[in-house]
């Protein structure tokens, strides 16, 4: 279940800190709880990123994005990620999480976020690729940017960026695309 308890109490946190700047970083502390674990007793690797999500969310809430969602009746979308897993996180232990915008193109948004333990280790790092949506698609960043009263041109993409994006145009889709699929369960007639 998603951790709507967490949620509000990132927000009310991150509505009282100062405003970010675009490609600022947004720093949260958290704590990995006993709900949080799989099965041999560190963080799951789908709560981190369920728990990514908070640092992105309170990132926007911050760089005034959330409200300009709102006001617009757009959502918000992640396109792609890559992740690394590097150490783990137990039961209990602290971590902090930074999160910030790298750079755009002309429809999505990069953004990396990475989780840290208090003894400096960087426990995981995650590139996302996301997009502001509306009824009719993908909303260009430069269109968000001018309703949030900002008229930033993006930051220089970095080559480990622009080297996982021109990986992901070279991915098939949708996949397995010359193969039919296997039925997975006979049908009973």
């Amino acid at each position: 279940m998603f951790p709507f308890i967490r949620l509000v109490k990132d927000m009310l946190i991150a509505s009282r800190q100062p405003a970010l700047g675009l490609t600022d970083m947004h720093v949260s502390r958290h704590r990995v709880w006993p709900w949080d674990l799989d099965g041999i007793l560190e963080l799951n690797n789908g709560r981190a990123l369920t728990l990514y999500d908070l640092g992105r969310l309170g990132m926007g809430l911050r760089a005034g994005l959330m409200g300009t969602l709102r006001a617009q009746r757009w959502g918000l979308t992640m396109a792609g990620s890559s992740v690394r897993y590097r150490r783990r996180l137990h039961a209990f232990e602290r971590f902090e999480m930074r999160s910030r915008a790298v750079c755009w193109d002309d429809k999505f948004v990069y953004i990396e976020q990475s989780m840290w333990q208090t003894n400096g280790e960087c426990a995981s790092h995650v590139l996302y690729r996301a997009a502001v949506t509306d009824q009719n698609g993908i909303v260009p960043p430069d269109r968000v940017l001018r309703e949030m009263g900002q008229t930033a041109t993006s930051p220089e993409t970095p080559d480990w960026i622009a080297a996982w994006i021109k990986a992901e145009a070279q991915r098939p889709w949708p996949p397995m695309q010359d193969e039919a699929p296997a039925p997975i369960l006979k049908s009973v007639a």
